[in-house]
């Protein structure tokens, strides 16, 4: 694998031929790490999936260093976010605000993501429908307002215990977006995202005529072998 610069986002391309992003024209997977989490936290699932040879993963990390707050030195995030006061809100047993919540950065977040792509997709000479776009929590959240926020034919969307958010912005877009494949698991005893949030997700988009492959597990806020074990099946079909 190796660390490359694409747009104004520092990337680790693996896979391909050579181990490197390199060769081939298969799929694409763009996979975005959760708040808190260094650039580099779901690399490993570049050898974890089981997928084609010759797949090629690009794992952008986010433009802002949580370094300041404690995090660590190679904690990153897409946005801001207050832990405690989300913590606090999620306390009272009512997830509207987090439903509704527009945050501020995600727009930033959005529109440096799309420039990464473009700069993915043309360096790396891969049609946009070759490319499938997720992440996971905050990760996941991004992914999912980015492939509302445009026309790109993705190959699928990957969505590991993300969360509606934007509702009043996400849920008009998602009709446009009924032919667009998509993966989504939550943990049922999720401290950070409650399980009812991916749920409202879930509704929300086959609701508007997405189909979602959608699988519940016996966890927190993780990313379980059985998940990906259903998720390289799943992007092996695309």
């Amino acid at each position: 694998m190796k660390i490359e610069r694409f747009g104004d986002l520092n990337v680790c391309v693996a896979g391909g031929t050579d181990g490197d992003g390199g060769g081939g024209d298969g799929m694409l997977v763009v996979l975005l790490h959760g708040f808190g989490a260094p650039g580099t936290d779901l690399v490993p699932f570049a050898r974890a999936l089981d997928v084609p040879k010759g797949t090629r993963f690009a794992f952008p990390a986010a433009p802002l260093s949580l370094a300041a707050m404690g995090f660590g030195d190679d904690a990153r995030a897409w946005w801001q976010i207050d832990m405690m006061r989300l913590q606090m809100q999620l306390a009272t047993g009512s997830i509207d605000r987090l439903l509704n919540d527009v945050p501020d950065g995600l727009a930033s977040a959005r529109e440096k993501l799309l420039a990464t792509l473009s700069a993915l997709e043309a360096k790396l000479s891969v049609p946009p429908e070759r490319v499938v776009l997720g992440g996971f929590s905050q990760g996941a959240m991004l992914s999912c307002d980015v492939a509302l926020h445009s026309d790109r034919p993705f190959a699928g969307l990957v969505l590991l215990s993300g969360s509606l958010i934007a509702m009043g912005e996400w849920t008009p877009r998602m009709p446009a977006r009924a032919s667009l494949p998509v993966f989504q698991s939550h943990g049922t005893h999720d401290p950070i995202l409650p399980y009812a949030a991916g749920e409202r997700l879930h509704t929300a988009l086959t609701a508007a005529g997405l189909t979602v492959n959608f699988h519940a597990f016996r966890g927190q806020h993780e990313i379980p072998m059985p998940v990906l074990d259903r998720l390289g099946q799943w992007l092996s079909a695309r």
